[in-house]
């Protein structure tokens, strides 16, 4: 996966007083899964609004296959499905007559997609549009978007509203995406369900990137977690300046480091009175 089909180029949209995105910068690769994970308010909207042109960058940029979502939307989306963080429906009855005009839209003729799609997430097309709940109209909105059949996938919050059930259930479809070799970029603020599905993961947080995770180093085992209590906070204090990824409370510290840079932690314990150590497999939110 060397080719970059979505490049965010620090990025900034300032609505002041803190709100907003700054210096977003993520490059997303043909053929990747890739998470957004961060807390309601935490500008990960903001970010996708902006790679789906609906709104103009104070500084910075964002671009789509080398084009410019602001200034070449109808270019852009030719390739790109979207489901927005909140949905609003055309004013039709149901959802068969939504899905037509969502085929007529997308140029779609061949409807046997869009019928597995259906199966899948036990939707009734015939229910009347307004009259559905909040999981119902997010399953027709995932309906909408993949029964293009677009090569780059832009989903917002995708699972809000679906039962843990469902949510295995589009978990599985996002798999069976990434196997025709479509792009995905995921926002969440679940580390289950990014865990699961994403290649790597950016954490926003106050409208800032905070880390850039490789989901590999997670399930392939090379990530490593130490459990370490020391004999005074001093001890424990130093062995913290020393690590880049670690965390203090009192005379109990835990770190993280791939398999390759162990050796760096009990550098870092050099000198110190250590009187216990423990080592685990992390999970993504224990890493955070």
């Amino acid at each position: 996966m060397s080719d970059t089909i979505i490049s965010v180029d620090h990025l900034t949209k300032n609505y002041g007083r803190g709100r907003g995105i700054f210096d977003i910068s993520l490059d997303i690769h043909e053929g990747e899964v890739f998470g957004y994970l961060g807390t309601n308010g935490s500008g990960k909207t903001t970010t996708i609004r902006h790679m789906m042109g609906f709104l103009k960058a104070d500084g910075g940029a964002v671009s789509i296959n080398g084009l410019n979502p602001w200034t070449n939307a109808p270019d852009v989306m030719k390739s790109v499905s979207y489901i927005p963080g909140e949905i609003a429906f055309p004013d039709l009855k149901t959802g068969t007559d939504f899905f037509k005009v969502q085929a007529q839209f997308l140029g779609v003729r061949d409807f046997s997609y869009m019928n597995h799609l259906i199966d899948m997430l036990g939707l009734d097309p015939s229910a009347v549009l307004k009259r559905m709940s909040k999981g119902m109209k997010q399953k027709a909105a995932i309906v909408a978007a993949l029964m293009g059949n677009r090569s780059i996938l832009i989903l917002d919050e995708p699972t809000t509203g679906l039962d843990p059930l469902m949510r295995e259930t589009f978990l599985e479809l996002i798999r069976e995406e990434k196997s025709k070799g479509r792009t995905i970029f995921m926002s969440s603020h679940i580390f289950e369900e990014i865990e699961e599905v994403c290649d790597r993961v950016a954490i926003i947080d106050s409208g800032r990137i905070q880390s850039v995770v490789n989901l590999s180093d997670f399930r392939h085992g090379s990530m490593r977690t130490f459990h370490v209590e020391f004999a005074d906070e001093a001890s424990a204090k130093t062995f913290c300046d020393r690590l880049p990824e670690c965390s203090a409370d009192g005379m109990q510290v835990q770190t993280a480091a791939l398999a390759k840079n162990v050796d760096a932690v009990f550098q870092a314990m050099d000198g110190l009175r250590v009187l216990s150590l423990s080592e685990s497999h992390p999970d993504l939110e224990a890493y955070l």
